[in-house]
């Protein structure tokens, strides 16, 4: 059986929230875990597909003045993320989760639904979207789209918070990370960074993405991790230290 379970603070603990499942005393998993509780009261929203009491994928979303990535906007829901594990592609999983999520933005009058779509890694691509009725309203350095499902044309849609270049120039000495919780995955991909930068005796040091304005203004439009360089980003995700040093030598 097929069921999509709304993840709150009563059912957090005994169902979890998907991601780094299989580590939950992990620092990034309670790190997650303290983030998620202190953003339902923003009216986030968390709903994991199970098939057979078996966690499938899962969809994550708020209002979008709420939202943790670089836009702006007015009455809309923002999806942060969506995932669908990968032998549980292609099964429909994945629409399902995306029609909950507009179905809950037509019960509350909302205007539509966003989402930052990157053509690379980490984020969604926008492909799946597209099919299901989005649109691609505007580009970001250096491989994000904002997507857009309107429920009218006479809706004003998001627009992203450019000005991502000169945020970041404000951080010229060494490599600088900021960070925040909204993703269990960044605890680790911090420590990887802080190591590499220690043995090339690069000076570094992390900042604290806490509130949602923070991330909206943050030095790209994923808003809640960004690593930047001698004032420049060098990447939003997670990496080995071989593409670290990579990227690095190239920088």
């Amino acid at each position: 059986m097929i069921e999509v379970v709304d993840i709150t603070s009563e059912n957090i603990q005994e169902k979890g929230f998907f991601c780094m499942r299989s580590k939950p005393k992990s620092e990034g998993y309670q790190s997650k875990l303290t983030w998620l509780l202190n953003r339902f009261q923003d009216g986030l929203k968390l709903k994991v597909l199970e098939d057979n009491g078996h966690p499938k994928g899962f969809i994550e979303y708020i209002p979008i003045e709420n939202s943790w990535r670089g836009v702006k906007g007015s009455n809309y829901l923002l999806i942060h993320c969506m995932w669908i594990v990968g032998k549980a592609k292609g099964k429909g999983y994945g629409s399902k989760l995306l029609l909950d999520c507009i179905e809950d933005a037509k019960l509350h009058n909302k205007s539509g639904v966003a989402m930052v779509a990157s053509s690379q890694t980490w984020l969604a691509d926008k492909d799946f979207f597209i099919k299901n009725g989005f649109e691609s309203v505007e580009q970001a350095p250096p491989c994000f789209e904002l997507i857009v499902k309107k429920f009218n044309d006479h809706q004003v849609i998001p627009k992203f918070n450019h000005g991502w270049e000169e945020r970041a120039s404000k951080y010229r000495d060494g490599i600088t990370i900021l960070k925040s919780d909204q993703c269990p995955y960044i605890h680790d991909a911090v420590e990887t960074i802080l190591e590499v930068a220690a043995e090339r005796g690069i000076n570094s040091k992390v900042i604290d993405i806490d509130n949602s304005n923070a991330a909206q203004f943050a030095a790209s439009a994923y808003g809640t991790f960004n690593v930047i360089y001698n004032g420049k980003l060098l990447t939003y995700h997670p990496i080995n230290k071989r593409e670290l040093h990579k990227k690095l030598d190239q920088a």
